[in-house]
């Protein structure tokens, strides 16, 4: 399984997905099932968690506030639906032809019902633990994913696969120093890093600041 793990990193390198990472189901015992990405595929042995970066070109127009459209289609939804979801196929595609199964996962809430697990409950992977899980990221003071190679600057999608391949070891050193910058910017004042809950994911704590979203 050695060489089939890396025969995966190789394909999906070398077809422009930026990061990629895996966990074994025994990294997921402990999510409830409507948030378990085993839950849609009880078969299955591992998740593999995949990345492209948003491209710092398409924030610029933000910043500049010249061009606002670039990053909603760019970093958002062609990127999620289009770009990323069409590395997500073609990888689950590459692992059918080595010979296994490989369910694609979209992380998209409005699917939400459609989505049911085995025992027909509503199932919906949690993604931000996935991708913790997975090596990749962390969840930041802000409860974004960030990691060391983008910061927030990427989107994620899953595949779950019944071929047993080795997990990739959580990240050590931390991306969010805590300083929390986040919050004193947010023009809605929407972050409050008084007030703290910690994010565990397989023994990994993360300090996460309470965010209203109904102010954004």
């Amino acid at each position: 399984m050695d060489d089939l793990k890396q025969n995966i990193i190789h394909y999906a390198l070398g077809n422009l997905i930026d990061l990629i990472g895996f966990a074994g189901r025994d990294r997921f015992n402990d999510l409830a099932a409507e948030y378990n990405p085993f839950s849609l595929f009880p078969e299955g042995e591992t998740v593999i968690m995949i990345g492209r970066r948003i491209t710092r070109g398409s924030l610029r127009g933000v910043e500049e506030g010249t061009n606002l459209a670039d990053y909603g289609m760019f970093g958002l939804s062609w990127l999620n639906d289009e770009f990323l979801a069409q590395s997500t196929y073609n990888l689950a595609q590459f692992i059918e032809r080595c010979g296994w199964e490989a369910m694609p996962v979209l992380p998209e809430c409005g699917f939400r019902h459609e989505r049911t697990n085995h025992s027909g409950a509503a199932a919906m992977p949690d993604f931000d633990y996935a991708a913790v899980a997975c090596g990749l990221a962390e969840i930041g003071l802000n409860g974004q994913l960030l990691t060391k190679e983008f910061g927030s600057r990427q989107r994620f999608q899953m595949l779950i696969t019944n071929a047993r391949l080795a997990g990739d070891p959580l990240l050590e050193k931390p991306v969010c120093d805590q300083c929390g910058l986040c919050a004193a910017i947010c023009p809605l004042q929407a972050i409050d890093a008084g007030q703290l809950k910690d994010r565990v994911v397989c023994g990994k704590s993360m300090p996460v600041a309470r965010c209203d979203e109904s102010l954004c």
